[in-house]
């Protein structure tokens, strides 16, 4: 990286761990290109590292910018004409490139207003540099080719290619980083998830990695149950042993929401690492050839519809590389026997023991129980079954309450004449006062998803809208996204909302609250009421 000024977004020095370390040459992109991806970056709360001119003394990297290679998590390195004019950016990438070996940092390369093809051979701009570089850097010289050729073959972006604009392509890079940031995230503590590691390395087990054919590993259980969890947690464990790699989060939410042809298309440009816009129901040739050639790890989360969904997003198993491996999570499992997966993992609910520790986490904020509440919490996990998500919430709504409102949920469940998960989890929802309640239904209905600041921003008392967000994530009932500061409710919680507003009249949308399937908003505003 030639120049910029040493900071982060939130002001952290380089001896602070950072999310994401900027290499690039100042003199070409600092006041355009580069200062629009450090704005954007800013804007997501994103914390990155990019240096100024002061730390730039001598021809060696100075120990500040190492420090912050070392400890970032993922490294932009932004080619531009002049790059390798600059034999601090070449320190930089050799550096970056030992961090990925080494760490398994991610990189992710963005050509601008270069091609490819002249870093990856060093050609152009880049060749003439190097005619200097033969002369006075012998020692240097294969090395920075090596790393060049090595960093021009990642998938990364091409400012090119598929995009409209510049804008259009800093937004693709930031939402990006954002979503590996999440998926880090989602991975890293694994010891805060109660019976957690067992179930993973059996999941990883049935996916037999070292096996050189397709394979298709089904993740089925009750909703709640943890099957999200264990997808994502693999996913990231495992991402970097293949080429293209993809998440799609709420198949069956995100199919009927845009169709299942734009889940596909984002399916094939997160896989190939282009924004490719197919939009016809067959995919084209060479599409499918490019395909073919790399290994890529796929995982459908929430599928409802097995043959039909998995034939429109992955084409078949068939269509990939030798070592390639699909994920589905369902609740259903003839979902699963209709794709014909060569093996599935059924994830039960947790053993009494550990559902007893993780309620209690949530209880008492910590594994110890109390020894006067031990009784009743015994009692209060029955009706939970195992059920990570019920668990959480029962224990999350009895937190800091009287040993009587204890004994009161513990009554309310008695009451519950056929238990089930929605009952258990309609307590606390029950529980909500007035205005709680209408944030937790238009999250339910609208804004599963959606920024947090979005949703402030249109409602008449953002602070009150606060307050409330911040009772129902003390409840367990949604969450924030560590990354891109989303607003999250898991799908069991999300439906039972959705039940609630449709169960206010059954028969007569118009006469709901709330209006979100297009269904119903068609037929309402074609009977005109």
């Amino acid at each position: 990286m030639a120049s910029s000024s040493s900071s982060s977004s939130s002001g952290l020095t380089a001896q602070s761990k950072y999310e994401v370390f900027l290499s690039f040459r100042g003199e070409d992109t600092r006041n355009g290109f580069t200062s629009h991806l450090a704005a954007a970056l800013h804007r997501k709360q994103i914390q990155f590292f990019i240096d100024d001119e002061e730390l730039k003394k001598g021809d060696e990297i100075s120990p500040t910018i190492l420090k912050a290679i070392e400890t970032s998590d993922i490294s932009i390195i932004i080619f531009s004409k002049d790059y390798a004019a600059s034999k601090w950016c070449l320190n930089e990438l050799v550096k970056i490139l030992d961090c990925k070996k080494i760490n398994g940092q991610i990189v992710i390369p963005v050509f601008y207003q270069v091609d490819p093809s002249n870093v990856r051979k060093q050609s152009g701009s880049f060749g003439e540099a190097f005619d200097e570089y033969e002369k006075n850097f012998p020692n240097m010289v294969q090395k920075w080719r090596d790393a060049l050729t090595q960093a021009s073959n990642i998938s990364g972006y091409h400012e090119s290619r598929t995009f409209r604009n510049e804008a259009e392509l800093v937004e693709n890079i930031v939402e990006d980083i954002s979503q590996k940031l999440e998926d880090m995230s989602n991975s890293t503590d694994l010891d805060s998830f109660v019976g957690l590691n067992s179930r993973i390395e059996e999941m990883k087990s049935l996916l037999c990695l070292e096996s050189h054919d397709v394979r298709i590993v089904g993740i089925w259980g009750m909703g709640g149950v943890g099957k999200t969890t264990i997808a994502s947690v693999v996913f990231h464990q495992i991402s970097r042993d293949f080429q293209g790699k993809c998440f799609v989060a709420d198949v069956r939410e995100e199919s009927n929401k845009m169709g299942v042809i734009h889940v596909r298309d984002e399916v094939i440009s997160r896989v190939l690492g282009e924004n490719l816009k197919i939009g016809t129901p067959t995919i084209p040739q060479n599409i499918r050839k490019r395909l073919q050639r790399i290994k890529v790890l796929i995982v459908l989360d929430d599928v409802h519809d097995g043959f039909a969904q998995l034939e429109n997003l992955v084409g078949g198993s068939d269509k990939f590389s030798p070592g390639s491996r699909i994920i589905i999570t369902t609740r259903d499992k003839r979902v699963l026997d209709k794709c014909g997966v060569d093996n599935i993992f059924e994830v039960k609910g947790l053993q009494h023991s550990k559902a007893l520790e993780l309620f209690c986490r949530k209880a008492f904020r910590q594994n110890n129980r109390s020894h006067d509440l031990l009784e009743l919490s015994q009692e209060v996990v029955c009706y939970a079954d195992g059920n990570p998500l019920a668990l959480e919430v029962l224990g999350s709504s009895l937190h800091q309450k009287s040993k009587q409102q204890w004994e009161d949920k513990l009554h309310n469940l008695k009451l519950i004449s056929e238990p089930s998960i929605y009952k258990v989890l309609k307590i606390s929802y029950d529980e909500l006062n007035s205005g709680e309640k209408e944030i937790f239904l238009d999250i339910a209905c609208f804004f599963n998803g959606e920024y947090i600041d979005f949703v402030t921003r249109i409602q008449d008392d953002p602070m009150s809208i606060r307050d409330r967000l911040n009772i129902l994530i003390d409840k367990s009932l949604i969450t924030i996204s560590s990354y891109g500061n989303r607003l999250r409710m898991h799908d069991l919680l999300q439906e039972m909302g959705q039940i609630i507003v449709r169960q206010e009249s059954v028969k007569e949308p118009c006469k709901r609250s709330r209006l979100w399937d297009h269904n119903d908003v068609y037929h309402v505003l074609k009977k005109n009421k």
